[in-house]
């Protein structure tokens, strides 16, 4: 019975993925794009860090030697932030062809849905996901189990954005001004996180309200993990990093999925 259980669940889910992978691959243009616009956007930290490393200027644990460290898993987290932008989009996509009725209508359960885009987004990204991780090992070699950890954390880090973005999917289909809106607020969220400069580049005020933004530990968490290549003394080091990677991993996408039944149920689909 819990074999076949078990076997429904990943048919359902596998089933979600392959749809949307396919979804992607209708525009190939779109997808290469998708790659190309996080490099572009790494190529600024890596001329003004460069520079100041040139006068032997330190950041934190940031210096000439493994800042390359801390803007290639910048791009690899822009990469994985389409998880976020392309979930809402893509079920407004399916809203506008009048497919999304049929594919969450009762008793469907959400979390195949979460599953299903979670795959899908990871496996449309793990090219250039791979290749600069490969770089980054390159430029800063760890070990084997240091390897393993930092890919269940970026696994990890999937999950609770392909959680945001369930959430705002749902307002995508049922109030897209509303969706706009907490767009807005998810970007200026990922402003003040960190991902393409470090912490103790900004000045007083602003640190005190990146110290607020749990994305920023999130983020933070998988540096400090690679570059000190000890997980004993990553976790004994942060202790609040780690407490909140954990908690946002186990909690927030079961809170995104109920939130996700609840508006649904609400507001509907909305919008044509």
């Amino acid at each position: 019975m819990k074999f076949k259980k078990i076997r429904r669940i990943i048919s359902k889910t596998s089933a979600i993925a392959e749809k949307n992978i396919q979804m992607k691959l209708r525009v190939k243009y779109r997808l290469i794009l998708s790659y190309i616009i996080p490099i572009l956007s790494i190529l600024m930290p890596i001329i003004i860090l460069g520079k100041f490393f040139d006068y032997n200027v330190k950041f934190g644990p940031w210096t000439s030697k493994n800042y390359m460290v801390f803007v290639f898993i910048g791009y690899n987290i822009l990469l994985m932030r389409s998880m976020i932008n392309l979930i809402p989009v893509s079920l407004m996509t399916e809203k506008y062809w009048k497919t999304l009725p049929a594919l969450i209508t009762a008793p469907f359960n959400r979390f195949y849905l979460l599953g299903g885009y979670i795959i899908s987004e990871f496996i449309s990204i793990l090219i250039p996901f791979i290749g600069f991780l490969i770089i980054t090992h390159i430029f800063f070699p760890i070990s084997l189990l240091t390897l393993i950890v930092i890919i269940l954390m970026f696994l990890g880090i999937s999950i609770i954005f392909s959680g945001i973005g369930l959430l705002l999917g749902v307002f995508a289909i049922s109030n897209e001004n509303l969706w706009s809106v907490l767009e807005f607020i998810t970007r200026i969220i990922f402003w003040f996180s960190c991902v393409m400069y470090p912490f103790y580049l900004y000045p007083k005020i602003v640190q005190t309200i990146i110290e607020l933004n749990p994305i920023y530990y999130i983020i933070d968490i998988v540096r400090w993990t690679w570059i000190e290549n000890n997980i004993l003394i990553t976790t004994s080091s942060h202790p609040v990093h780690i407490v909140i990677f954990i908690s946002f991993l186990v909690i927030f996408p079961i809170i995104c999925v109920y939130a996700f039944n609840y508006i649904y149920k609400k507001l509907g689909i909305s919008g044509y």
